[in-house]
């Protein structure tokens, strides 16, 4: 994706560079797929990661006051108005978003400081402390799947951590130098989470004591369990405050990120109302009404959590399974169907060999994880309606919905990515790359209906 960031940036990404190499018989439908996977992923990462801050936000209480049980219209009342602050901070704040993100940053490096230095100190002080052959040899396996099983699905956790990657390719319209900052933001995003997770999680794995305890914390939050056996309530309610602002952050990010993609399909012409959503506010240079889009949709799919906890929990492999097939679909139509001259590199490449190595193996990967990991029930086989995954039933609604809206409607007019710029309106633009002239121009347009 890096390398498909660097050689192709542009906001609408996925669903363009699917366009771009899928055979001629199938670019149309597959590029329809791609954008509404990705629009849908993207808005399910925005559900899950606010339905995550209102159980953090609840759990303060919880912690003050054990009797206090959040119920699920409380969760969806911190939920939904947390959607609507998004929708309005990421409607007007554009301009200072590098500014939030550095707040965000400094923010989320503090807790990280604090619950790595922090933690096992108090662990120690609560003789808790776990061996290092304990973090690092034993195991509990709390399903009813063998244990090689149960390891796979552990990697859920992990791949929804990293499930929104592609935002840089997203704003890349509104980058300076994208051919280089796009690729740049996807690997190091990874790169960091990869290293200070594992510190987070040795840490974490080394304070706790009882794992069941933990995972079934009257508070609804096993983190805040672990704060408060290890630093006491004080710390708990503080570091859950300082969690829950980083949570709101991680939220206005993806909404902004979503609302480009949802801006570049709608101006394709390809989702409902694309007319009217497409529309940017000439004053704040903002696709506002995108970003109204994915709010009020994000506020839909979180009627979920009025279900019961299976529906809920479906919220968050939701994101990874669709943004899954986002990601896989123009790797896989670049590296199975490959042509010679369809791909030109940008600044960052691999090299022949080792993109094709690279490309045919996260092909198989996330054909793994989108319609086998994704889709299983973690409990166990035989799961009954109360924790069933239903992540397949959501996931093939909207892609089984999406190919049937193709085939009977949208096959008749929708033509693919668009392009909006003529040449002369990109003279004096410096281009993103000396090989540009081998793509078309709206791969460095910028903001524009």
């Amino acid at each position: 994706m890096a390398e498909m960031g660097s050689a192709l940036p542009t906001s609408g990404g996925l669903y363009w560079w699917t366009y771009k190499f899928a055979p001629e018989v199938a670019k149309r439908p597959l590029c329809f797929l791609a954008g509404y996977a990705n629009t849908l992923g993207l808005v399910g990462g925005l559900v899950s990661i606010d339905y995550g801050f209102a159980s953090m936000v609840l759990s303060v209480p919880a912690i003050a006051d054990p009797s206090f049980a959040p119920n699920k219209y409380q969760t969806y009342g911190v939920f939904a108005a947390c959607i609507l602050s998004h929708i309005v901070i990421g409607s007007i704040a554009t301009r200072v978003m590098s500014r939030l993100q550095t707040f965000c940053i400094v923010i989320n490096m503090l807790v990280i400081v604090i619950t790595v230095i922090a933690v096992p100190i108090g662990a120690k002080n609560h003789d808790a402390l776990q061996s290092g052959h304990h973090v690092f040899t034993d195991t509990t396996n709390l399903t009813d799947w063998p244990y090689a099983w149960t390891w796979f699905l552990s990697w859920m956790s992990a791949i929804w951590t990293i499930g929104a990657f592609d935002s840089c390719v997203h704003l890349s319209e509104e980058a300076t130098n994208a051919a280089t900052a796009v690729p740049f933001g996807i690997i190091l995003s990874i790169s960091m989470c990869g290293v200070l997770g594992f510190a987070i999680l040795a840490v974490l794995f080394a304070s706790i004591k009882d794992v069941q305890a933990v995972l079934a914390t009257t508070t609804g939050q096993p983190m805040a369990q672990i704060y408060l056996d290890t630093l006491g309530k004080k710390w708990t309610i503080a570091m859950m405050v300082l969690l829950f602002i980083v949570q709101w952050f991680m939220g206005l990010s993806i909404i902004v990120a979503a609302s480009r993609q949802t801006w570049a399909f709608s101006r394709d012409g390809a989702l409902p109302l694309s007319k009217y959503i497409r529309e940017l506010n000439h004053k704040l240079q903002v696709p506002v009404r995108a970003v109204i889009f994915d709010g009020i949709l994000g506020l839909i799919l979180g009627l979920l959590v009025l279900i019961d906890g299976a529906a809920a929990q479906a919220l968050f492999s939701l994101g990874p399974a669709s943004n899954g097939l986002a990601w896989g679909l123009p790797i896989f139509c670049r590296h199975v169907w490959f042509e010679k001259d369809a791909f030109v590199p940008g600044p960052f490449y691999l090299g022949h060999f080792w993109s094709r190595v690279n490309g045919l193996f996260a092909s198989v990967y996330l054909i793994f994880v989108v319609f086998v990991l994704s889709m299983f029930p973690a409990g166990g086989p035989d799961p009954t309606a109360s924790v069933m995954n239903y992540t397949c039933v959501i996931n093939g609604f909207v892609w089984g919905g999406c190919l049937v809206y193709y085939f009977v409607s949208a096959r008749n007019w929708f033509e693919g990515p668009k392009q909006t710029l003529k040449a002369e309106e990109i003279e004096g633009v410096d281009l993103i790359a000396t090989h540009s002239t081998a793509h078309p121009v709206h791969s460095v347009r910028p903001l524009k209906t």
